[in-house]
Protein backbone atom coordinates (compact mmCIF):
# COMPACT_ATOMS: atom_id res chain seq x y z
CA UNK A 1 0.00 0.00 0.00
CA UNK A 2 1.03 3.59 -0.59
CA UNK A 3 0.13 5.99 2.19
CA UNK A 4 0.45 9.79 2.13
CA UNK A 5 0.17 12.12 5.12
CA UNK A 6 -0.61 15.58 3.78
CA UNK A 7 -0.24 17.75 6.88
CA UNK A 8 1.76 15.91 9.50
CA UNK A 9 3.21 18.82 11.45
CA UNK A 10 0.11 19.90 13.33
CA UNK A 11 -0.42 16.44 14.82
CA UNK A 12 3.24 15.45 14.99
CA UNK A 13 5.74 18.32 15.04
CA UNK A 14 8.50 15.84 15.79
CA UNK A 15 7.73 14.51 19.26
CA UNK A 16 5.83 11.47 17.97
CA UNK A 17 6.37 8.85 15.28
CA UNK A 18 4.47 7.56 12.26
CA UNK A 19 6.68 4.46 12.19
CA UNK A 20 3.96 2.00 13.22
CA UNK A 21 2.02 2.83 10.06
CA UNK A 22 4.88 1.49 7.92
CA UNK A 23 3.65 -2.04 8.53
CA UNK A 24 0.90 -1.22 6.02
CA UNK A 25 3.23 0.01 3.29
CA UNK A 26 5.31 2.94 2.09
CA UNK A 27 4.60 6.34 3.66
CA UNK A 28 5.16 9.81 2.23
CA UNK A 29 5.03 12.44 4.97
CA UNK A 30 4.54 16.15 4.31
CA UNK A 31 4.63 18.65 7.15
CA UNK A 32 2.22 20.95 5.33
CA UNK A 33 0.31 20.93 2.05
CA UNK A 34 -1.35 23.94 0.47
CA UNK A 35 -4.95 24.46 1.50
CA UNK A 36 -5.75 26.20 -1.78
CA UNK A 37 -3.49 24.72 -4.49
CA UNK A 38 -5.32 21.62 -5.73
CA UNK A 39 -2.51 20.79 -8.11
CA UNK A 40 -0.11 20.42 -5.17
CA UNK A 41 -2.62 18.25 -3.31
CA UNK A 42 -3.14 16.05 -6.36
CA UNK A 43 0.60 15.75 -7.02
CA UNK A 44 1.31 14.74 -3.44
CA UNK A 45 -1.43 12.13 -3.30
CA UNK A 46 -0.43 10.73 -6.70
CA UNK A 47 -1.24 7.03 -6.83
CA UNK A 48 -1.52 6.59 -3.07
CA UNK A 49 -4.31 4.33 -1.86
CA UNK A 50 -4.57 5.74 1.66
CA UNK A 51 -4.60 9.45 2.51
CA UNK A 52 -4.26 10.97 5.97
CA UNK A 53 -5.30 14.60 6.28
CA UNK A 54 -6.03 17.01 9.08
CA UNK A 55 -7.12 20.24 7.39
CA UNK A 56 -5.88 19.80 3.81
CA UNK A 57 -9.08 19.77 1.71
CA UNK A 58 -9.97 16.75 -0.40
CA UNK A 59 -12.43 17.95 -3.03
CA UNK A 60 -14.32 16.06 -5.71
CA UNK A 61 -11.77 17.20 -8.26
CA UNK A 62 -8.93 15.85 -6.12
CA UNK A 63 -10.70 12.52 -5.74
CA UNK A 64 -11.38 12.22 -9.48
CA UNK A 65 -7.76 13.13 -10.23
CA UNK A 66 -6.46 10.49 -7.78
CA UNK A 67 -8.45 7.36 -8.64
CA UNK A 68 -6.16 5.07 -6.61
CA UNK A 69 -7.44 6.47 -3.32
CA UNK A 70 -9.47 3.92 -1.37
CA UNK A 71 -9.37 5.30 2.17
CA UNK A 72 -9.17 8.79 3.67
CA UNK A 73 -8.50 8.86 7.40
CA UNK A 74 -9.06 12.30 8.86
CA UNK A 75 -6.66 13.17 11.68
CA UNK A 76 -9.42 14.96 13.57
CA UNK A 77 -13.00 14.47 14.68
CA UNK A 78 -14.38 17.05 12.25
CA UNK A 79 -14.30 15.92 8.63
CA UNK A 80 -15.63 18.92 6.72
CA UNK A 81 -12.29 19.16 4.86
CA UNK A 82 -13.34 16.12 2.82
CA UNK A 83 -16.11 16.05 0.21
CA UNK A 84 -17.71 13.01 1.82
CA UNK A 85 -20.59 12.82 -0.64
CA UNK A 86 -18.26 12.63 -3.63
CA UNK A 87 -16.04 10.15 -1.79
CA UNK A 88 -19.06 7.90 -1.23
CA UNK A 89 -20.08 8.15 -4.87
CA UNK A 90 -16.55 7.23 -5.95
CA UNK A 91 -16.26 4.31 -3.55
CA UNK A 92 -13.78 5.97 -1.17
CA UNK A 93 -14.22 5.28 2.55
CA UNK A 94 -13.78 8.29 4.85
CA UNK A 95 -13.02 7.72 8.53
CA UNK A 96 -12.52 10.26 11.29
CA UNK A 97 -10.79 10.20 14.68
CA UNK A 98 -13.40 10.29 17.45
CA UNK A 99 -13.01 11.00 21.15
CA UNK A 100 -9.23 11.41 21.11
CA UNK A 101 -9.32 14.79 22.87
CA UNK A 102 -12.21 14.51 25.31
CA UNK A 103 -10.09 14.86 28.44
CA UNK A 104 -7.79 17.47 26.91
CA UNK A 105 -10.57 19.75 25.70
CA UNK A 106 -12.46 19.51 28.98
CA UNK A 107 -9.27 20.32 30.86
CA UNK A 108 -8.56 23.34 28.65
CA UNK A 109 -12.12 24.58 29.11
CA UNK A 110 -11.48 24.78 32.83
CA UNK A 111 -8.03 26.27 32.30
CA UNK A 112 -9.79 29.20 30.61
CA UNK A 113 -12.48 29.39 33.28
CA UNK A 114 -10.05 29.27 36.18
CA UNK A 115 -7.90 31.96 34.60
CA UNK A 116 -11.00 34.14 34.34
CA UNK A 117 -11.86 33.42 37.99
CA UNK A 118 -8.40 33.98 39.49
CA UNK A 119 -6.30 35.86 36.88
CA UNK A 120 -3.40 33.60 37.82
CA UNK A 121 -1.08 34.80 35.06
CA UNK A 122 -1.76 38.46 35.79
CA UNK A 123 -1.15 38.08 39.53
CA UNK A 124 2.03 36.09 38.96
CA UNK A 125 3.28 38.89 36.69
CA UNK A 126 2.32 41.42 39.36
CA UNK A 127 4.38 39.55 41.96
CA UNK A 128 7.40 39.50 39.64
CA UNK A 129 6.91 43.22 39.04
CA UNK A 130 7.23 43.86 42.79
CA UNK A 131 3.61 44.75 43.56
CA UNK A 132 3.31 42.18 46.35
CA UNK A 133 6.63 43.01 47.99
CA UNK A 134 5.66 46.69 48.08
CA UNK A 135 2.18 45.94 49.44
CA UNK A 136 1.45 46.95 53.06
CA UNK A 137 -0.82 43.91 53.49
CA UNK A 138 0.13 40.24 53.67
CA UNK A 139 -1.73 39.59 50.40
CA UNK A 140 -2.35 41.46 47.19
CA UNK A 141 -4.89 41.30 44.37
CA UNK A 142 -6.16 43.90 41.94
CA UNK A 143 -8.81 41.91 40.08
CA UNK A 144 -12.08 40.59 41.52
CA UNK A 145 -11.76 36.89 42.34
CA UNK A 146 -14.61 34.48 41.71
CA UNK A 147 -15.57 31.23 43.46
CA UNK A 148 -17.28 28.61 41.27
CA UNK A 149 -19.01 26.60 43.99
CA UNK A 150 -22.75 27.21 43.87
CA UNK A 151 -22.65 28.80 40.43
CA UNK A 152 -24.62 27.31 37.52
CA UNK A 153 -22.83 26.19 34.37
CA UNK A 154 -24.90 25.74 31.24
CA UNK A 155 -23.39 23.36 28.72
CA UNK A 156 -24.61 23.57 25.13
CA UNK A 157 -23.87 20.20 23.56
CA UNK A 158 -23.76 17.35 26.07
CA UNK A 159 -21.86 14.63 24.26
CA UNK A 160 -18.60 13.13 25.48
CA UNK A 161 -16.76 16.44 25.90
CA UNK A 162 -19.74 18.31 27.30
CA UNK A 163 -20.29 15.58 29.87
CA UNK A 164 -16.59 15.57 30.79
CA UNK A 165 -16.86 19.32 31.42
CA UNK A 166 -20.00 18.67 33.47
CA UNK A 167 -18.22 16.16 35.68
CA UNK A 168 -15.40 18.60 36.36
CA UNK A 169 -17.90 21.37 37.07
CA UNK A 170 -19.78 19.17 39.52
CA UNK A 171 -16.52 18.43 41.34
CA UNK A 172 -16.14 22.19 41.87
CA UNK A 173 -19.60 22.29 43.45
CA UNK A 174 -21.28 23.85 40.41
CA UNK A 175 -24.85 23.18 39.36
CA UNK A 176 -24.83 21.59 35.91
CA UNK A 177 -27.56 22.17 33.32
CA UNK A 178 -27.36 21.17 29.67
CA UNK A 179 -29.03 21.70 26.33
CA UNK A 180 -28.54 18.96 23.75
CA UNK A 181 -30.22 17.48 20.67
CA UNK A 182 -30.35 14.12 22.43
CA UNK A 183 -30.62 13.14 26.07
CA UNK A 184 -28.80 10.19 27.62
CA UNK A 185 -28.81 8.39 30.95
CA UNK A 186 -25.13 9.25 31.41
CA UNK A 187 -25.99 12.92 30.92
CA UNK A 188 -28.83 12.77 33.43
CA UNK A 189 -26.40 11.43 36.02
CA UNK A 190 -24.28 14.57 35.62
CA UNK A 191 -26.77 17.38 35.14
CA UNK A 192 -30.27 18.53 34.30
CA UNK A 193 -31.45 18.79 30.69
CA UNK A 194 -33.24 22.07 29.98
CA UNK A 195 -34.38 24.10 26.99
CA UNK A 196 -31.97 26.52 25.37
CA UNK A 197 -33.92 29.52 26.66
CA UNK A 198 -33.86 28.20 30.22
CA UNK A 199 -30.13 27.51 29.98
CA UNK A 200 -29.47 31.05 28.75
CA UNK A 201 -31.54 32.56 31.56
CA UNK A 202 -30.15 30.48 34.44
CA UNK A 203 -26.45 30.10 33.68
CA UNK A 204 -23.61 32.00 35.35
CA UNK A 205 -21.20 30.27 32.96
CA UNK A 206 -22.06 29.06 29.45
CA UNK A 207 -19.77 26.57 27.74
CA UNK A 208 -20.12 25.50 24.11
CA UNK A 209 -19.47 21.87 23.14
CA UNK A 210 -21.78 21.24 20.18
CA UNK A 211 -20.82 20.56 16.55
CA UNK A 212 -21.08 23.32 13.96
CA UNK A 213 -24.20 22.60 11.94
CA UNK A 214 -26.48 25.06 10.11
CA UNK A 215 -28.82 24.99 13.11
CA UNK A 216 -26.00 25.77 15.59
CA UNK A 217 -24.13 28.36 13.51
CA UNK A 218 -23.95 31.59 15.54
CA UNK A 219 -26.10 30.06 18.25
CA UNK A 220 -24.57 32.76 20.44
CA UNK A 221 -25.65 36.07 18.92
CA UNK A 222 -27.35 39.31 19.92
CA UNK A 223 -30.73 37.58 20.33
CA UNK A 224 -29.47 34.81 22.62
CA UNK A 225 -27.10 37.12 24.51
CA UNK A 226 -30.05 39.31 25.47
CA UNK A 227 -31.58 36.31 27.28
CA UNK A 228 -28.46 35.72 29.39
CA UNK A 229 -27.79 36.94 32.90
CA UNK A 230 -25.87 40.18 33.18
CA UNK A 231 -22.22 39.36 33.81
CA UNK A 232 -22.32 35.84 32.40
CA UNK A 233 -19.04 34.11 31.47
CA UNK A 234 -18.84 32.56 27.98
CA UNK A 235 -16.51 29.70 26.98
CA UNK A 236 -15.97 28.24 23.52
CA UNK A 237 -13.58 25.35 22.93
CA UNK A 238 -15.68 23.79 20.17
CA UNK A 239 -16.04 25.70 16.87
CA UNK A 240 -15.54 29.39 16.17
CA UNK A 241 -18.64 29.59 14.00
CA UNK A 242 -20.89 28.90 17.00
CA UNK A 243 -20.69 32.55 18.01
CA UNK A 244 -21.27 35.84 16.26
CA UNK A 245 -17.96 37.46 17.13
CA UNK A 246 -19.19 41.01 16.58
CA UNK A 247 -22.15 40.49 18.91
CA UNK A 248 -20.01 38.81 21.57
CA UNK A 249 -17.42 41.59 21.32
CA UNK A 250 -20.13 44.19 21.79
CA UNK A 251 -21.50 42.32 24.82
CA UNK A 252 -18.02 42.08 26.35
CA UNK A 253 -17.40 45.78 25.91
CA UNK A 254 -20.77 46.64 27.45
CA UNK A 255 -20.29 44.22 30.36
CA UNK A 256 -23.33 42.10 29.50
CA UNK A 257 -20.80 39.27 29.16
CA UNK A 258 -18.26 39.80 31.94
CA UNK A 259 -15.56 37.64 30.39
CA UNK A 260 -15.01 35.14 27.61
CA UNK A 261 -12.50 32.38 27.04
CA UNK A 262 -12.22 31.01 23.50
CA UNK A 263 -9.87 28.54 21.88
CA UNK A 264 -11.45 28.78 18.44
CA UNK A 265 -12.47 31.60 16.11
CA UNK A 266 -14.42 31.85 12.88
CA UNK A 267 -11.34 32.01 10.62
CA UNK A 268 -8.06 30.41 11.66
CA UNK A 269 -5.35 31.51 12.10
CA UNK A 270 -7.10 34.51 13.61
CA UNK A 271 -7.36 37.60 11.40
CA UNK A 272 -6.03 40.92 12.68
CA UNK A 273 -9.47 42.45 12.23
CA UNK A 274 -11.25 39.86 14.40
CA UNK A 275 -13.36 41.92 16.84
CA UNK A 276 -12.56 39.64 19.77
CA UNK A 277 -8.95 40.84 19.71
CA UNK A 278 -10.06 44.29 20.85
CA UNK A 279 -12.81 43.20 23.21
CA UNK A 280 -12.60 43.61 26.98
CA UNK A 281 -11.87 40.60 29.18
CA UNK A 282 -11.48 38.14 26.34
CA UNK A 283 -8.97 35.29 26.65
CA UNK A 284 -8.01 33.76 23.29
CA UNK A 285 -5.84 30.69 22.93
CA UNK A 286 -4.67 29.47 19.47
CA UNK A 287 -6.79 26.32 19.01
CA UNK A 288 -4.72 24.20 21.37
CA UNK A 289 -7.33 22.55 23.59
CA UNK A 290 -6.93 19.32 21.61
CA UNK A 291 -3.14 19.38 21.40
CA UNK A 292 -1.49 17.84 24.50
CA UNK A 293 1.02 15.12 23.73
CA UNK A 294 -1.23 12.33 24.97
CA UNK A 295 -4.12 13.52 22.83
CA UNK A 296 -2.02 13.72 19.66
CA UNK A 297 -0.59 10.27 20.37
CA UNK A 298 -4.15 8.93 20.42
CA UNK A 299 -4.78 10.47 16.99
CA UNK A 300 -1.93 8.45 15.50
CA UNK A 301 -3.16 5.32 17.27
CA UNK A 302 -6.63 5.87 15.81
CA UNK A 303 -5.12 6.34 12.34
CA UNK A 304 -3.45 2.93 12.69
CA UNK A 305 -6.75 1.39 13.82
CA UNK A 306 -8.65 2.97 10.92
CA UNK A 307 -6.21 1.60 8.36
CA UNK A 308 -6.01 -1.83 9.99
CA UNK A 309 -9.78 -2.19 10.14
CA UNK A 310 -10.19 -1.00 6.54
CA UNK A 311 -7.63 -3.48 5.22
CA UNK A 312 -9.32 -6.18 7.28
CA UNK A 313 -12.54 -5.47 5.41
CA UNK A 314 -14.39 -4.03 8.42
CA UNK A 315 -13.82 -0.26 8.36
CA UNK A 316 -14.55 1.67 11.55
CA UNK A 317 -15.33 5.30 12.32
CA UNK A 318 -16.82 5.67 8.85
CA UNK A 319 -18.47 9.07 8.31
CA UNK A 320 -19.66 8.82 4.69
CA UNK A 321 -22.03 5.87 4.76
Amino acid sequence: MKIVILDSYCVNPGDLSWEKLREFGDIAVYDRTSLSDENEIIDRIGDAEIVLTNKTPISRNVLISCPSVRLISVLATGYNAVDCKSAHELGVVVCNTPAYGTASVAQHTFALLLEICHHVSHHSDAVHDGKWSSCSDFCFWDYPLLELSGKTIGIIGFGAIGQAVGRIAASFGMNVIAYSRSQTDSGRMIGEYVSLDELLQRSDVISLHCPLFPETEQIICRETIEKMKDGVILLNTSRGGLINEYDVSEALNSGKISAAGVDVVSSEPIKNENPLLGAKNCLITPHIAWAPFESRRRIIAYAWENIHAFLDGQPIHVVNG
